[in-house]
């Protein structure tokens, strides 16, 4: 691959598309952390966990006008039976796609990602864009959704903010003599407590050294908390924080303790200690409409957005639909939920990857 890539627009001659280089991961980070939309998801973090976990092959765009970074596209080219073969920004991200200092840039690194789709021969391009403004084609995907809410100091206050329904729920839950953990190093406990979810929502599941990997990464931007009583863990959560913002991204509980409500007291204690921390939002992070999920999600006070994925059509004709809510993967969904634990935890590795 060449170095550079000169943009294809004559008017901006002093803008060109590179690759990205190890030597670049500093100015990388600097550009996502000084982007308003820039996310967990675009650090070269992420890259390194992916690579390290899946194999997965990193083609990364940035954009230099004058020798400062402009913009960053993170890419990811993956090829299996499942899929097929494409570009995508970004693999188990829920956030993802260009961060440009305006439309020059933003521009540069679509069409350069086009371009490169048509030359390695991809059956498609997806950009998995937080808000519009990443936008540079159609956003023709409008099956995810993202919760969030501003976070408020001081648990009275988060409780008269709920909905009464939720907030009786929640109080229900705080009778509950549940002690949670902070700072965990050991992602043990949350790995088997998700590995048990996934199996009972019929997905395979990712393997340990993926929680390990994205622990070790990410340094003190992962976060992980526990949920225990009677001596064991209820529930437990892997969070990002992440510029004031507190983000949610796997949680599991223990289904046999719903009665009790773990799961919600998990979630109201990251809300008042983000109050109690100076945060300025909680995500709630992303789902699909019609599920439980969504439900949960839209009953703490929170203000829903369209996620505005893209995917760009080179080979395929048709949009592609690899979310477990697609009525073709029924029936492999109602199978693996009859599968033993133990033997989903050991094949589910091997198939996560193949659902990027």
């Amino acid at each position: 691959m060449p170095e550079v890539i000169e943009s294809p627009f004559p008017a901006n001659l002093d803008l060109s598309v590179e690759w990205f280089q190890e030597c670049d991961a500093t100015r990388w980070d600097a550009f996502v952390h000084a982007h308003p939309h820039g996310s967990p998801f675009h650090l070269i973090a992420w890259k390194r966990t992916l690579v390290e976990t899946f194999d997965y092959k990193p083609v990364y765009l940035m954009a230099r006008r004058e020798g400062a970074v402009c913009g960053v596209l993170p890419l990811f080219l993956i090829k299996n039976p499942v899929i097929g073969k494409a570009l995508i920004s970004s693999p188990f991200a829920v956030y993802g796609g260009i961060l440009a200092d305006g439309d020059g840039p933003r521009h540069a690194l679509y069409e350069r990602a086009r371009l490169l789709g048509q030359e390695l021969g991809v059956d498609y391009i997806e950009f998995r864009n937080a808000f519009p403004e990443q936008c540079v084609g159609e956003a023709n995907v409008s099956r995810y959704v993202a919760f969030s809410q501003p976070v408020v100091a001081g648990e009275e206050s988060i409780l008269q903010s709920l909905p009464k329904k939720t907030r009786n729920i929640v109080r229900k839950a705080l009778k509950q003599p549940f002690a949670m953990r902070y700072g965990i190093t050991d992602p043990a406990n949350f790995e088997t407590l998700y590995a048990r979810s996934m199996r009972r929502l019929g997905t395979p599941c990712f393997p340990a050294r993926y929680f390990s990997n994205l622990v070790r990464n990410f340094g003190s931007l992962v976060d992980i908390r526990e949920v225990w009583l009677g001596g064991k863990p209820m529930a437990a959560s892997l969070n990002f924080l992440y510029r004031g913002d507190m983000h949610i991204y796997y949680a599991a509980a223990d289904t046999a303790y719903n009665a009790l409500g773990p799961n919600t007291y998990m979630y109201f204690d990251h809300l008042r200690w983000a109050g109690e921390n100076g945060l300025k939002t909680f995500d709630f992070g992303r789902c699909k409409r019609g599920t439980g999920v969504f439900e949960f999600k839209r009953h703490w006070n929170t203000t829903m957005r369209e996620l505005p994925y893209e995917m760009v059509l080179v080979r395929r004709k048709e949009l592609p639909n690899f979310s477990p809510a697609n009525p073709r993967f029924g029936l492999a969904i109602r199978l693996w939920q009859m599968v033993p634990l133990w033997l989903t935890r050991l094949l589910g590795p091997r198939l996560i990857r193949l659902f990027p």
